[in-house]
C-alpha cells in the first residue's frame, strides 16, 4: 500500500496546498495558512516525505515527492489546486506543475529557482547529528548542543521545532536525518530538464537572499514561461 503523506486542512473554498522547506514542516506555515483560510481558500499544510508527521522512506526525490503530491490531491477529491512551496518545497511545486500541468492552477514558489544547488546543509546536518538521542531529556539540552555547531539562534529555534515527546524525559527528532543526509545531492536537483507549465506563477524573491538570481531568469522562463519574480 502507498503512504499518503500527512496534512491539515483549514477552510473551505478554492484548495491552496503549501510545501515546507527542507527540514521544516507543515507547523510552520500554521499562521499564514489560517490567514489564507480566513480569505476564501481551503488550505491544505502538508509533510513532505521524511519530514514532520509524514511517512519516512529510503527514497528521496522530486519526482517522487511530486508523485506524493498527485496522490494527495487524488485522495482529497481535488481536481485542481494552487500550489506554493517554499525552498525544497518550491521544488517540488515546480516538478509537480510541469509533471502534471493540468492539475495546477497556478504556482507560488518562495525564495528558490529551477536550477541544480550544490549541497550546502552540511554544518546544519553535522550539527544535528551530535544530538544525543536516546538520552535527550530536554529542549534547553538540545539547543545547547546545537548552538556548539550553528550560532544562530533563530536557525537552532526553526530546527528544534522537530523535537517531539516520544515519552516523558526521551525527545525524538520528526525528520529523517539518516536519509536526507545522504540524499543531499537529490535536495540540490534541478528539476526536470524539459518539463514545462504554461499556467501563471509567481516566484518571491528575498532582497537579501541569493536562492534565486539575476541570471535565474532564462531557466525560470523556460521551464514557466508565464512567470514574473517579485521582491519581498
Amino acid at each position: 500500500m502507498t503512504e499518503l503523506m500527512h496534512g491539515t486542512v483549514y477552510g473551505t473554498g478554492t484548495p491552496l496546498i503549501i510545501l515546507h522547506g527542507f527540514l521544516g514542516m507543515s507547523d510552520n506555515w500554521k499562521t499564514l495558512g489560517k490567514k489564507y483560510a480566513e480569505n476564501g481558500f481551503q488550505v491544505h499544510l502538508v509533510d513532505q516525505r521524511n519530514h514532520g508527521r509524514s511517512f519516512w522512506s529510503d527514497d528521496f526525490s522530486y519526482e517522487l515527492m511530486a508523485e506524493d503530491l498527485m496522490r494527495y490531491l487524488d485522495h482529497h477529491d481535488m481536481e485542481t489546486a494552487i500550489i506554493l512551496g517554499h525552498s525544497m518545497g518550491g521544488k517540488t511545486a515546480m516538478e509537480f506543475a510541469v509533471s502534471y500541468p493540468d492539475r495546477a492552477v497556478a504556482l507560488l514558489v518562495a525564495d528558490i529557482s529551477p536550477r541544480f544547488y550544490p549541497p550546502h546543509h552540511h554544518e546544519i546536518i553535522n550539527g544535528l547529528k551530535q544530538l544525543p538521542f536516546g538520552r535527550l531529556a530536554s529542549r534547553t539540552q538540545a539547543d545547547e548542543v546545537l548552538s556548539r555547531y550553528l550560532k544562530d539562534p533563530g536557525t537552532r529555534q526553526f530546527l528544534l521545532k522537530n523535537l517531539y515527546w516520544i515519552e516523558k524525559g526521551d525527545l525524538g527528532f520528526r525528520a529523517n536525518l539518516d536519509v536526507l543526509a545522504e540524499k543531499q545531492d537529490e535536495i540540490g536537483a534541478p528539476i526536470a530538464a524539459t518539463g514545462y507549465y504554461k499556467g501563471p506563477t509567481l516566484f518571491l524573491k528575498g532582497d537579501r537572499s541569493e536562492y534565486i538570481s539575476a541570471g535565474d531568469m532564462e531557466i525560470i522562463k523556460r521551464h514557466f514561461p508565464d512567470a514574473r519574480i517579485e521582491t519581498i
